[in-house]
């Protein structure tokens, strides 16, 4: 499977084809024809498409990199911070919470704040309201960026189709103003229409993938912190614990059952 990151190399291998195409196409028909040429024939439509292409690559490099696993949590953090959850040693949890950056540890540092120790279940209900917070306003933080990339996805070929619209709207001016036997003087309309709706077309099928798959990638992360997060509160609550008890102990397992 391509991963987005390749998609760039991708684009630049298959440049030298399209070069290569680009002028055969002159030798046969006996003009110039070369990027900037193209550019020229879509008119006024190339420039906000462009816009919409920098924001392509800015968004796709800026959404995998906050969506990457060391941003949420390090897979060493939790079995460390288990066995002082359960001591309740939570001093040092924050330690170890403050060495260890990442969606993960803020959101426990802020939850943290409302748990009581002396407490049998330490505040339990109270820490997962906050823990439930923070995650939903972490997810939110990075899930409008990978929102962007869906407006560009739509946005991009509508700008296209205007071009295009723009572009017919030429060539029937031209028409009516005597250009139906001279079909040379129709090219540059038609050439706008054909140039922006390809365009518009080849930014926003990337966007669209690249908005799915970034935000399947992100609720997959964020579904594991949760996780985790859940854990190390049982584990500040004595669920863990117990849980463990009965299903070790069968005598344990008969008095629950009764």
């Amino acid at each position: 499977m391509i991963r987005l990151q390749t998609l760039p190399a991708v684009a630049l291998a298959l440049m030298p084809f399209s070069m290569l195409r680009a002028d055969e196409t002159a030798a046969a028909t006996g003009s110039e024809i070369s990027l900037w040429i193209l550019l020229q024939q879509g008119g006024w439509a190339m420039f906000p498409l462009a816009a919409c292409s920098i924001a392509l690559f800015f968004l796709v490099f800026h959404c995998h990199r906050e969506t990457a696993a060391p941003r949420f949590f390090s897979e060493r953090t939790p079995p460390v911070l288990k066995p002082l959850m359960e001591f309740r040693e939570l001093p040092q949890v924050r330690e170890h919470l403050a060495a260890a950056p990442g969606i993960l540890s803020r959101c426990l540092e802020i939850a943290l704040q409302k748990a009581r120790p002396e407490q049998p279940d330490a505040n339990k209900a109270q820490i997962e309201a906050s823990l439930a917070e923070s995650l939903e306003h972490e997810e939110s933080g990075i899930a409008q960026w990978i929102n962007y990339l869906n407006v560009v996805a739509t946005v991009a070929p509508m700008i296209g189709l205007l071009g295009t619209v723009s572009g017919m709207i030429g060539a029937f001016q031209t028409i009516s103003t005597g250009g139906m036997g001279r079909p040379e003087l129709l090219a540059g309309d038609i050439g706008q229409a054909l140039v922006t709706t390809a365009t518009g077309l080849t930014i926003g099928i990337p966007a669209m993938i690249a908005y799915f798959v970034l935000r399947n990638r992100l609720e997959n992360r964020m579904l594991a912190t949760a996780r985790a997060a859940t854990e190390l509160v049982d584990a500040l609550a004595g669920e863990l614990a117990a849980s463990c008890a009965v299903a070790e102990s069968p005598a344990g397992y008969e008095t629950a059952t009764e």
